[in-house]
């Protein structure tokens, strides 16, 4: 499995525009590949994408990418203003076998070795908000 070494942080502020999820993507891809970490761009990306699109569609402000070490993993986050916690992200929400939407979250919860939600803090102060964050490891290896 890879090994994110030595640590480093990336952050990704994006305009609330269709086009933010996809530049996200990209960017993670990149600095995956400038890191040697492109064996875990496929999975990370999904998760990324996942939850870029959410912050987009259920926030009506700007956003941000993350992507980080975490105790020798990569963590791939993303932090809006609004402090709701979506309800797939936690645990599994039924799902109407005809709707359009609502299993991207479970694609998350299966994909992602890892996850939670932080509060963002600087200096003490709480900058409203949150950021849900997963773990990524190596392609294929979901435990």
């Amino acid at each position: 499995m890879a090994t994110v070494s030595p640590s480093w942080n990336y952050t990704l502020r994006l305009p609330r525009d269709p086009r933010s999820p996809g530049v996200g993507r990209a960017t993670l891809r990149t600095v995956l590949a400038t890191h040697g970490l492109s064996e875990l761009s496929p999975t990370a990306e999904l998760l990324a994408t996942e939850l870029l699109t959410n912050a987009h569609l259920h926030t009506s402000r700007e956003y941000a990418l993350r992507v980080f070490e975490a105790g020798g993993r990569l963590r791939v986050g993303v932090w809006d203003q609004d402090r709701r916690v979506p309800a797939g992200f936690g645990g599994d929400v039924p799902v109407a076998e005809d709707a359009e939407g609502g299993r991207g979250l479970r694609l998350v919860r299966a994909c992602s070795e890892g996850r939670g939600i932080s509060a963002m803090v600087e200096s003490g102060v709480r900058l409203g908000g949150k950021l849900l964050w997963v773990d990524c490891g190596a392609s294929g290896d979901h435990s």
